[in-house]
This record gives C-alpha cells, sequence and structure tokens, in this order.
C-alpha cells in the first residue's frame, strides 16, 4: 500500500520558539541547584549570541561538549521539576505567533505535525503537548539510578533527524514527497532535503544561500505569541491540563547538538 498521510517537520529553536530550547532554562536549573551561578552566565550569554547569530560547527561543538559535561550526574527528578514549573514563564514569551498559525493550518489540513530538535526530549515533549503536535523527535541522554551518565542515546541533529523523520515516516505511512518541514539552519539541509516542501525560516547566511540556490521559500518569524491566553491555558482547567502533561512527560536531559565532525565520521 502507497503512502496516503502527510506531515509538517518543525525544528524547535529558532523556528518554533526564538531562543534556544536548551539554554532557555539555565535560569530554573540554577534555582534547582543543577547549575552554579557562572554556568548560568555562561549559559545566558550562549543564548544571546545563539539568538543573534545562530552558530556554526564549531561553536555547536563547543556547547555540545560544555552541555554534555555539565548535565552529567544531573538528577533526572530536578531536572523534570525545573522544567514543569518554569514551562509557561519560559516558553510563552519567545513562541513565534506565525509558527503557532502555520501549525494550526497544517493540522487542519490534515496533516500531521512532528518537532524534531536537538534539545532534551523533557523539554521538547512538553512544548509539544504545549502546542497539541502529534509526535517529537529529540535528543535524549541516558539515565542510570535516577541520574545522567552524561551518555546520549540518540542525537537529533543534522542528518539523524532525517534518519529519524524517514523511520517515522515508514512506521506511519507518510508521504515524504508530500510534506513539508521548516528550519532555520543550514546544519537541517538533510530534514529540508528529505520532504517535498522544504523552507527555510529566519534562515542563517548559508541556508539562505542555499535556499535561493534550491528555489525554496524563505519565510520570517517575528511575532511573540501570548501562547497561555490563545491556548486557553491561562483558565483553571488549561492550568491543570498543561500540569498533567508536563508531569507525565518523559525525563532526559535538554543537551545540545552533536559535532559536525562526528556526524560526518558516523
Amino acid at each position: 500500500m502507497s503512502p496516503s498521510r502527510t506531515a509538517a517537520f518543525f525544528d524547535l529553536d529558532k523556528t518554533i520558539i526564538a531562543k534556544s530550547s536548551t539554554l532557555a532554562f539555565g535560569k530554573p536549573f540554577y534555582d534547582g541547584g543543577l547549575l552554579n551561578r557562572r554556568a548560568v552566565l555562561r549559559s545566558a550569554y550562549a543564548n544571546f549570541m545563539f539568538s543573534i547569530s545562530g552558530a556554526d560547527h564549531d561553536q555547536l561543538e563547543k556547547m555540545r561538549a560544555y552541555l554534555t559535561q555539565m548535565v552529567t550526574g544531573w538528577d533526572v527528578e530536578v531536572v523534570r521539576q525545573a522544567v514543569a514549573e518554569t514551562l509557561h514563564t519560559i516558553i510563552d514569551p519567545i513562541v513565534f505567533e506565525e509558527a503557532v498559525t502555520l501549525i494550526e493550518q497544517h493540522q487542519a489540513s490534515g496533516r500531521d505535525v512532528i518537532i524534531v530538535s536537538a534539545s532534551g526530549i523533557e523539554v521538547v515533549e512538553p512544548i509539544g503537548a504545549m502546542l497539541g503536535v502529534d509526535h517529537v523527535i529529540a535528543t535524549t541522554l541516558v539515565a542510570e539510578d535516577g541520574r545522567y551518565t552524561g551518555e546520549v542515546d540518540f542525537y537529533a541533529y543534522g542528518p539523524h533527524k532525517a534518519d529519524a523523520m524517514r523511520q517515522l515516516a515508514a512506521e506511519r505511512g507518510y508521504d515524504l514527497d508530500e510534506s513539508y518541514a521548516y528550519s532555520d539552519s543550514e546544519t537541517d539541509v538533510p530534514m529540508l532535503e528529505a520532504v517535498g516542501h522544504p523552507f527555510a525560516v529566519n534562515p542563517d547566511k548559508a541556508l539562505r544561500r542555499l535556499a535561493d540556490e534550491n528555489g525554496w521559500p524563505v519565510l520570517v518569524f517575528a511575532r511573540p505569541v501570548a501562547l497561555r491566553r490563545r491556548l486557553g491555558l491561562d483558565t483553571k482547567a488549561g492550568k491543570a491540563a498543561a500540569t498533567a502533561v508536563v508531569a507525565g512527560a518523559v525525563s532526559a536531559v535538554a543537551v545540545a547538538v552533536v559535532s559536525h565532525r562526528r556526524n560526518r565520521s558516523a
């Protein structure tokens, strides 16, 4: 039987939200005793640089190495609670209204919506639940005895994103030639090339050049949305539902990206 379903795949950072979802939780992790003040300041600086210029492969490798070392030994439950207690405060102001509208349009057209992010699944799953998406693909770390070992179970980065998309398409019967993908980064070219309708969103210089060369549409997302009000999460029922969703989310670390060199050697 030939595939008949279609999907829309969205990167998260700078595509749905304006910042790095991993680094955005620096202060909550500090408040939970996971980070010291120097680490919070370093994360804030990295997030600022990411937001204004993106990051090339060498910068992403440095960020990955730093974050992987940082989270080793963290208590899984403390991470989960920090995300649960601050999710709306952290994410609500930085979600792009244009992204929310586009997600709604795809779902109204009968397409499944999937977030594909290099950030940790414990951050991506609650955000996905808030947005009402159908599935998430995200980075996961190994945990033993309730603490992260620092070993990576799956890197949702670069070509690994495209591989995971193809696997999900095979499982769910998506026709990738008729599906859509959205990302801001040149590192997600494999993800964009995996579908018939790729879009560059707030692209970095390298992706903008590739989009021009390949005739890919370029979108600009700039307007933040009051997500709680738009999704009804400022009501008592909405808050209760959101709390239940976050509390049940899979706990894995919000670790960054795998290196370009490591991906090429894989």
